[in-house]
């Protein structure tokens, strides 16, 4: 059967001024102008597109899908406007839920007048004595109940801080713990709720991060029956587990890799992102997790075995171990065998020049968060305070990357930040720090074909003849771009740089439909699952 989509503006490097696409078999067979389709393409169907914009899909380059679904669907803090707001929500939601374990997410006491967390106690009065498990906005710290605490096995492990709060490895144990409460249709329900709302938003394809110490084998395996249904969005797969255990976990369910989420420190926010030097506000350089050694053992693994890996990295100290891991693998496999595993680091946000330099060698992939700047960034953000003004500066170099030949694919790392993909492009053009920013147009590949490029696919994510029917419609007037970035125009041959026609950043076009290899996965027309 073929498709032929006619009447909009179509983003495709293939011509300039096209205005009607045809897809046959998931495939794009034709781009063109809308009125030479009819004696180029014999359709079956033609859709008319009424003006609209057709782009790539948005492809989320680092998810955690069940914690997404559950902050959708559940018991969402991130617009807590103080500890005591928090609790009063808190207590409402333990009355209407009358039991059971409640997950909540996106807490973040650096914007509240108290300045501190939750208290085991005050969770615990809230609730009624209840199962309650609150993550930090950054997902690396929590605070649990005393009902919680008593079914986990955080006493006594790294981490462990007392008064309700965890991180480190006794934030895994709690966190665990919580997942296991979780029955096999609440956790379904959050899947589908998380990838049903992707679609909406012109979202493709996600990127899950999932580990041991993240959601469980379990939940992994859950959201791959899932997304294996016709009609969803595209789920591809990372095992955060070191060695020969997650090498098999990747080779059993069939993964992008063992990596993404391969936790070689924490976060800024909970102050356990691996640093040099100890943190502006509290006497600690964080945790380092891995160190050179272990990393270079799982590379050289992963490379023997012929699948991609990476590291969820933050700190300047973590960044430097990783990268001298990888170095090591580099002189043990040849430089060559480790730049065509086209590896990943997920986050990289204090970075020095010559660290992004030998990413840049080692062919490496940077999967990044322009949120979490608009979020923390700036002259009075979090990131001030836990890193003062010169490494705070530093934090996401996202035009040094670009500029370095680094590949980049966006992400918001949700439920850390939302899934927001056109909030995601713009807060990477508008970088709070002069000068780290990217041109639209940049922002945009990354976020569609960069997602795509990561997990080793260069066919998808760009609407040329030839290429899998993947692609967003939306209700957007188009503007005229800003000029190329030249520092990266210069070198790349990528086809992106001769598009024109993105929509304007100060406004976010709404998604009619989104299609992934030909099958509609949303359509605003039709009625919601």
């Amino acid at each position: 059967m073929t498709t032929l989509y006619r009447g909009g503006r179509v983003l495709s490097p293939e011509h300039r001024e096209a205005s009607a696409f045809a897809v046959a078999d998931g495939v794009v067979v034709w781009v063109g102008e809308t009125g030479r389709a009819a004696t180029a393409i014999d359709a079956d169907l033609v859709v008319d597109l009424g003006g609209a914009l057709v782009t790539p899909v948005f492809v989320d380059a680092h998810v955690h899908t069940t914690s997404t679904g559950l902050a959708l669907g559940e018991l969402d803090l991130a617009d807590a406007s103080s500890l005591a707001d928090l609790l009063d929500r808190l207590s409402a939601f333990a009355r209407a839920r009358r039991g059971g374990v409640i997950l909540g997410t996106g807490w973040d006491e650096t914007r509240w007048p108290e300045r501190r967390p939750p208290t085991a106690a005050e969770v615990d009065r809230a609730t009624w004595g209840g199962v309650a498990y609150l993550a930090r906005a950054d997902v690396h710290s929590a605070v649990a109940s005393s009902a919680l605490l008593a079914v986990s096995s955080a006493r006594g492990l790294p981490g462990f801080l007392g008064d309700g709060l965890v991180w480190l490895d006794a934030h895994h144990a709690v966190r665990k713990a919580a997942y296991a409460a979780l029955s096999g249709s609440d956790r379904r329900r959050a899947q589908e709720i998380a990838l049903d709302h992707a679609a909406s938003l012109g979202i493709g394809c996600v990127h899950e991060m999932s580990g041991p110490e993240v959601a469980g084998l379990s939940d992994l395996e859950s959201l791959l029956e899932l997304a294996g249904e016709r009609g969803r969005v595209d789920v591809l797969a990372y095992w955060g587990e070191l060695g020969t255990d997650g090498i098999a976990v990747a080779q059993r369910l069939g993964l992008a890799g063992p990596g993404g989420d391969l936790f070689c420190d924490g976060s800024v926010g909970s102050h356990t992102a691996a640093l040099r030097d100890p943190y502006a506000d509290d006497d600690t350089c964080g945790a380092l997790r891995y160190d050179a050694d272990d990393i270079a053992a799982h590379v050289v693994l992963a490379v023997r075995a012929g699948l991609q890996t990476g590291f969820h990295v933050i700190g300047d100290a973590a960044i430097e171990a990783v990268l001298t891991g990888f170095d090591k693998a580099a002189g043990e496999l040849g430089r060559e065998a480790v730049v065509a595993g086209r590896h990943r680091l997920e986050h990289v946000e204090l970075l020095s020049a010559e660290s992004i330099r030998r990413m840049a060698q080692l062919g490496l992939v940077a999967s990044v968060q322009p949120a979490f700047d608009a979020f923390w960034g700036g002259p009075s953000g979090m990131y001030l305070d836990r890193l003062g003004p010169e490494r705070a500066a530093r934090m996401n170099p996202l035009s040094e990357l670009a500029a370095a030949g680094v590949p980049l694919a966006l992400s918001s790392d949700s439920p850390v930040t939302p899934l927001d993909p056109w909030g995601g492009v713009r807060a990477a053009v508008r970088h709070l720090t002069p000068g780290m920013g990217l041109s639209p147009k940049a922002a945009f590949a990354a976020a569609t074909r960069g997602g795509w490029r990561a997990v080793g696919d260069d066919e998808t994510g760009v609407l040329v003849t030839g290429a899998p029917a993947t692609f967003a419609v939306w209700d957007a007037e188009p503007v005229e771009p800003a000029p190329a970035d030249q520092r990266i125009a210069s070198w790349s041959t990528d086809p992106w740089w001769s598009l024109t026609g993105l929509p304007d950043l100060d406004t976010t076009p709404e998604c009619r439909r989104t299609v992934v290899r030909g099958v509609t996965v949303f359509d605003a027309e039709e009625p919601t699952r």
